[in-house]
């Protein structure tokens, strides 16, 4: 008994000098970032221009192709829809195979097959993966265009239109594109009725011939495959497909300019229960750019989650909104920041004065150092939990082709994740988030919300839900 007694002593006097070690007053300093190894594909290029990259993975007995084509965006204009027609005639059914019999083989092997203007989509068994791809190639090679076809994927997408005219979410986003980008741009038109009865089946089958073109494709395979088999099996069903003789233009339009000072664009919904705000603005942000890391961890801390500026402010502190986030996409082409809400009709104005104040708290001040560690966390854990997945990893090694991206570009992508320091998340702030040439969309209720919009002093604009000025 008394051996036991001092054994328990023993204990508890271990475990008391490690806990007074243990300063709890203090975050502990981050780690050094963990190291990214990731799986190199094997690659090769058909003579059509195919680019295909391989990641054999045999833990699960599937398989994973991802098709992208990487055209320059172009503008449909008084055609706006054609591309959403041609994505929907897509997998329906090929030359050589009907459409019900197409469907059934791919119910049959419990596997998945979907189409965009710009791709194309499947996944199923190892076992199947073969006939997988050759169904596939056999869609993006020999499409089966039907007039029938055609028409009910018209009317479907009218009526889904006349479904969404009192839809306020699908209104914001329409008229946000349209403001920031300009209707004349690839990224701001948009869809109508009159647009898709503007164009007809042929039209569709021109834009195919023009998108469709092996040049500027990447086919990406995953999965528990052979190299040499697959090699071959790309060669065999994908080696026919020939280069369009159509041009597709390497240039598009530029986007609207941001206003010379913030505005509000109002849309008046009579039907709307809360109003839907985004502030919002153009820049110029691709992912080779050094800032890039440092924009990153300044849109997290801002409006990243639920540690954000944004979401403490509007949810915690004031009880506005259920969340309110930011978010910075990076492309080669267009880039937008937006910070966004729906909120309650009454504290539509103070939601809008908070937004902004936490945009300039971003720019004008230094982010704390213990946001500025969480932030870093929390993207880098997110970003290492989704290498567990095989098809980001995948993604990753598109980017680098896409994006002209150095080869060991990820090898050190969290090392400069970690060195990212305060004064350069208010520098990526400035540069990035234009809060005095900002457009401010809000969607709302027009008769509870616009008298008290009118006192936050900034200048509002009128606009229907097609983006059309009005008095």
């Amino acid at each position: 008994m008394k051996t036991k007694i001092l054994t328990l002593l023993s204990i508890l006097f271990i475990f008391t000098g490690i806990h007074a070690q243990l300063d709890r007053s203090k975050q502990p300093k981050p780690g050094p970032a963990p190291k990214i190894q990731l799986q190199t594909p094997a690659e090769f290029t058909l003579s059509n221009g195919l680019k295909v990259l391989v990641f054999e993975n045999h833990k699960l007995p599937r398989v994973i192709y991802d098709l992208t084509i990487d055209n320059v965006p172009a503008v449909e204009g008084e055609k706006k829809g054609v591309s959403d027609l041609l994505s929907a005639l897509l997998g329906n059914g090929t030359k050589s195979i009907s459409k019900d019999d197409f469907n059934e083989e791919i119910d049959f092997m419990g596997s998945n097959i979907s189409f965009s203007s710009s791709g194309g989509f499947a996944y199923g068994l190892s076992k199947y993966s073969e006939r997988i791809m050759q169904l596939m190639a056999d869609a993006v090679i020999n499409p089966l265009f039907d007039e029938t076809e055609f028409k009910k994927e018209k009317d479907q997408q009218i009526e889904q239109l006349k479904l969404n005219e009192k839809d306020v979410e699908v209104v914001a986003a329409r008229v946000a594109l349209a403001l920031a980008y300009g209707t004349h741009h690839p990224s701001g038109e948009f869809v109508t009725q009159k647009s898709l009865n503007n164009f007809t089946l042929d039209d569709v089958n021109k834009l195919y011939l023009q998108n469709f073109n092996p040049e500027n494709a990447y086919l990406v395979i995953i999965g528990d495959v052979d190299f040499n088999a697959v090699e071959e099996q790309v060669q065999n069903y994908f080696g026919s497909w020939k280069k369009s003789p159509s041009i597709v233009s390497n240039t598009m339009p530029s986007e609207s300019p941001n206003v010379q000072r913030t505005e509000i664009d109002f849309v008046d919904m009579p039907n709307a229960v809360q109003s839907n705000i985004s502030l919002m603005n153009t820049t110029k942000l691709k992912m080779g750019d050094t800032e890039y890391p440092a924009i990153l961890i300044a849109n997290h801390v801002l409006g990243g989650g639920i540690n954000g500026y944004l979401f403490k402010n509007l949810r915690e502190k004031h009880g506005y909104t259920y969340g309110s986030y930011s978010g910075v996409n990076p492309n080669k082409y267009v880039s937008r920041f937006k910070a966004n809400a729906e909120v309650r009709n009454v504290v539509t104005d103070s939601a809008v004065v908070q937004i902004i104040n936490e945009i300039n708290h971003i720019r004008n001040e230094d982010v704390d150092q213990t946001d500025l560690a969480t932030a870093k966390a929390e993207y880098i854990g997110n970003f290492v939990l989704s290498l567990e997945d095989s098809q980001n990893v995948a993604q990753l090694a598109l980017n680098v082709k896409l994006n002209n991206l150095p080869p060991d570009y990820y090898e050190t992508y969290l090392e400069r994740i970690n060195k990212v320091t305060a004064e350069d998340v208010k520098k990526a702030a400035n540069a990035h988030f234009k809060v005095d040439n900002a457009r401010i969309v809000i969607v709302g209720k027009g008769s509870e919300v616009l008298e008290n919009l009118v006192k936050t002093g900034i200048p509002i604009k009128h606009f229907d839900p097609y983006a059309n000025p009005i008095k």
